[in-house]
């Protein structure tokens, strides 16, 4: 369990998704870190414990760039005393990449072993979020083939991510100069919710969360959810594409989100958590 929060904005983000965090806490108490995105170069604070003690003003400062994204962790795979396991992690290619990732994956030996036998690829820890990461980068690079980055060949790479990875998975991405990248297991089994709202300019902003509620605190209109097996990519400069990249979706979302992890005032898949605890 995590929460996760992603912000493509028309001012810098850092503010945003240090608030976001602090809404989200309850979803986890043994790291945070926060990425944020100026232009291709990514800024990224990362610290055990909780989100209030974590950044210092000198830290927040570091965090430049209007697209950014934050995570804060509770240990379900790896070891929680590691900040090396804290998120987001990062590689530099195809293009640099930074990822978080609400979720458990099930297949992770296998997929060990194809990283190293079959794609090449280290990975430094015993986290399944950094599986995840290199698996998709994996699989963009092979959808480049020296052509130029677009929607389309971002959506076709979390297809073949969906075909290789088994459990679940809520997570958000950056791609270096490019923009937002959030994704849904094909169950929908972690939670992920769309907000939009306009800036000042008059220019489309969006956020995407684990819970609605951070969405409205922060003025965000709730858009709808990630579906399962959807993917959502939002450029630098707000425009917002969305693909199903699932053969076979369905909705099985984690019953436990509506029992203990998620916060009353929440709504999951068009339910109120609230109402749901009451009728439970």
């Amino acid at each position: 369990m995590c929460g996760i929060v992603g912000i493509v904005s028309s001012e810098d983000v850092n503010q945003q998704i240090y608030d976001s965090l602090l809404l989200l806490q309850h979803r986890g108490q043994d790291s945070t870190g926060i990425a944020t995105m100026e232009q291709t170069m990514f800024h990224i604070h990362k610290s055990k414990g909780q989100v209030s003690t974590a950044y210092r003003t000198r830290d927040m400062r570091n965090l430049v760039g209007k697209v950014g994204m934050g995570h804060v962790r509770y240990a379900t795979k790896g070891s929680a005393e590691s900040i090396e396991e804290a998120q987001p992690f990062y590689v530099n290619a195809p293009y640099g990449i930074v990822l978080i990732h609400n979720g458990n994956l099930t297949n992770t030996r296998e997929l060990e072993k194809q990283l190293f036998n079959v794609d090449r690829r280290h990975t430094n820890s015993s986290s399944d979020t950094e599986m995840l990461l290199n698996i998709f980068a994996t699989e963009l690079q092979e959808q480049i083939n020296n052509q130029e980055l677009d929607p389309d060949l971002i959506f076709n790479a979390v297809s073949s991510l969906h075909k290789r990875i088994q459990g679940s998975y809520a997570a958000i991405s950056l791609i270096s100069g490019h923009g937002l990248l959030a994704f849904r297991d094909p169950f929908g089994i972690r939670p992920l919710v769309i907000g939009k709202r306009s800036s000042l300019q008059n220019k489309e902003e969006w956020m995407i969360a684990s819970e609605s509620l951070v969405l409205e605190n922060n003025d965000y209109e709730i858009v709808r959810d990630v579906n399962p097996g959807e993917a959502v990519f939002i450029t630098n400069d707000g425009k917002f594409f969305s693909r199903q990249c699932s053969d076979k979706p369905r909705l099985v979302p984690c019953s436990f989100e509506y029992v203990y992890l998620a916060r009353p005032d929440s709504i999951m898949n068009g339910v109120s958590v609230y109402k749901a605890r009451l009728r439970m």
